[in-house]
Formats: structure tokens, C-alpha cells, sequence
């Protein structure tokens, strides 16, 4: 964050360590009392990296949250049981946290892709609010802690785990920049399957309104060529979003094995936000069509990193952070090391492009 030094990062968990059932919309959790938590990370003077702090998150009453999924109705859930096949209870207080940014203030807002939803959070780790779409805070009233619908609410048919990925913030701190994994399912898996437009939000930070909604149009799946299993076009995913400055932002698309950098300028792209596209009525969808032909323009897109032409970048980035001028940091998701894939943190040197 501007003021840190720049060997101060901070990152974040997930829900926790979980494993594929033979049910679609079921997970095993092999510690179900899991905390989703967030990290400060040191890069020490040897080159090594370090963690300095971890605050687990809670309610507002200081009460660690699990990651448990929640009890939705709205939107689809998923079940999810113990390592011994026992069902486990659903949480309304659980979160699949994703991506982060830090205040000025010590909070942090963070992207949740259950509900979707945003959560504010604070120093302490307690959670202040949590952003939700329009219709449904009504399957979290068992929450404790505040809910507000402020959200679109077409953003409940996101896909199952394809909710918010990235997040970010503009210097000044009066906007955040928010992005899903995938297209939404909208009206139906299969629009997911075939889709490319992505929704991004500009959302006002005190009052946690939407102010404008655009359109970012995923690469094909063939062109992400480290990852030859990638055989269909919702295998392309955006994991990351970080601010360039105000309104310019730098979106992370990746696959696997396959990561990809590019910059945008809001400037560039149509506001839907309130337009017909919102609205779960028209047909067809956003999801189902080529935006061109309807006269949107999605955002336009200034290629920075393709893993591809270098042979250092991990499998599976999800974290990027940018030192200005011309520094990346960019972290893996290692999933708890289930495959035995280790965390690994590298800074690169890249120009900054113009946009």
C-alpha cells in the first residue's frame, strides 16, 4: 500500500484446505474449524521472505468465522463433510476470501466468492460489514455481523465458486475496483461454459454503491498454450486485479500453468451499470452474446505478462502487487500444499505501459 515500505506485503487465505467429492456441488473439508485469515509479509535484507503477522477474521463479536460455504438459497451453494464423510452444517458467517486490499485506516476490504460479496474488515480482523447482492441477505440473517445489499443482483448467478476474485483500490481511497472469477451462469451453465465478458465494478468505498459496471473480455482458451488440458473456454479464469492509478488497473487471466497480465483504463469500456444488462429478464443474456453486436464496448486491453515467453513464473498465480515504477510481486496459491505445490513470491522488473 502507498506509504509501506516496500518490502511490506499482505496477503490472504481462502476457506481453507478442501477436496473435490464425487458430487459436483460438494466438498470435503479436512479441517472444517479452518479461519480465513490475513498475513503481513517481510522481504528481509537476505532476499528471504517472512511472516510477521496473521489476524484471523471474526464476526463482530471478535469470534473466529470458518470457511465453510453459506446457507444460500439465491444463489447455489455447495454442501460440504468432514474427512470421515459426515455432513458439516452450513455457516452464514463463512467466507471463501480471495483477494485483498489495505486502508490508509489499518482496515482491509476483501473479495468473497461465495455470495458473491465484498467484506470490510477491520485492523483486528473483526468484520465491520459484509456487501452483498440485492436479494439476499435474507439467507445470511443468521449472520453475525452486518449485512447490506448494495450489489447488483443479477451477480447471484454467478457460477458455483465463481464469485469475486480480485479486488482493489484507487490511490485516493474513494473507490474500489472489483472483478468476478468467470462469466456469470446467466441464464444457464451453459452461457458460463461458452461466455468470455467478465463484470468489473467501480464501487464507491464509503457508502459501498456501485458507481459503474464494465465489461472484460477473457482471452480464447487456446491461447493460454502452457496449458494443453485447457479445453474449454471456462477453464480461462481472472484471479487478480490491482490499481495502476485512478481507474487504471492491471487484470490477472490465467489458467494453470498459464498466467497473463493485462492493463486497462476504465475510460475505455461502456458502463452498464442499470442497463438492461442487469436485469435477469433480458434475453439473451450479456453472457450469450458477442458484446459488439450490441453496441458495448468491453474494456480494451494492453498485453504486460505472458508467462509463456519467460520460464520463471510459477504455476497457478493469484496475487500480484506493483511497486511504481516499473516492480511486480507475485505470489502462487500453493492450496495448502495438497499436491505438495509450495508458496513461492517473486519480483519481477517490468516496464509500465502507457493506458
Amino acid at each position: 500500500m502507498p506509504g509501506d515500505l516496500d518490502n511490506v506485503f499482505y496477503s490472504v487465505t481462502d476457506r481453507g484446505p478442501n477436496i473435490d467429492r464425487d458430487e459436483s456441488t460438494a466438498k470435503t473439508f479436512p479441517q472444517p474449524a479452518f479461519v480465513p485469515s490475513i498475513q503481513r509479509i517481510e522481504l528481509g535484507t537476505d532476499g528471504k521472505f517472512r511472516l510477521t503477522q496473521m489476524i484471523n477474521i471474526c464476526d463482530a463479536a471478535g469470534r473466529p468465522i470458518t470457511g465453510l460455504p453459506n446457507p444460500l438459497k439465491v444463489a447455489k451453494t455447495e454442501l460440504a463433510y468432514d474427512k470421515d464423510g459426515a455432513r458439516l452444517p452450513f455457516d452464514p458467517n463463512g467466507l471463501d476470501t480471495e483477494g485483498l486490499v489495505r486502508l490508509s485506516d489499518g482496515t482491509f476490504w476483501l473479495a468473497d466468492e461465495y455470495a458473491p460479496s465484498l467484506v470490510h474488515v477491520a485492523a483486528d480482523g473483526r468484520i465491520i460489514e459484509r456487501l452483498v447482492p440485492h436479494g439476499l441477505a435474507g439467507d445470511l440473517a443468521d449472520a453475525s455481523y452486518r449485512i447490506r445489499e448494495t450489489l447488483p443482483a443479477i451477480l447471484a448467478r454467478r457460477h458455483l465458486n465463481r464469485g469475486f476474485e480480485g479486488i482493489a483500490v484507487s490511490p485516493d481511497e474513494k473507490h474500489l475496483y472489483a472483478v468476478m472469477q468467470n462469466p456469470l451462469a446467466n441464464p444457464d451453465v451453459a452461457a458460463y461454459k461458452r461466455a468470455k465478458a467478465i463484470r468489473l465494478f467501480k464501487i464507491e468505498t464509503a457508502t459501498g454503491q456501485p458507481m459503474a459496471e464494465y465489461i472484460y473480455e477473457l482471452e480464447p482458451h487456446t491461447d493460454f498454450t502452457d496449458d494443453t488440458g485447457a479445453n474449454k473456454q471456462s477453464d480461462v479464469r481472472i484471479s487478480e486485479l490491482s490499481a495502476l492509478g485512478p481507474d487504471k488497473l492491471v487484470v490477472l487471466e490465467r489458467v494453470t500453468h498459464t498466467t497473463k497480465l493485462y492493463a486497462v483504463n476504465l475510460a475505455s469500456g461502456s458502463d452498464i451499470l442499470g442497463s438492461k444488462w442487469d436485469d435477469i429478464a433480458t434475453s439473451p443474456s450479456l453472457e450469450q452474446i458477442d458484446p459488439a453486436h450490441a453496441s458495448v464496448t468491453p474494456l480494451a486491453k494492453v498485453k504486460w505478462l505472458d508467462s509463456t515467453e519467460r520460464d520463471d513464473i510459477p504455476s497457478k498465480i493469484e496475487g500480484v502487487a506493483i511497486i511504481p515504477p516499473d516492480t511486480l510481486v507475485i505470489i502462487n496459491d500453493n492450496d495448502f500444499g495438497i499436491e505438495g505445490a509450495r508458496t513461492k513470491i517473486l519480483r519481477l522488473r517490468l516496464p509500465v505501459p502507457v493506458i
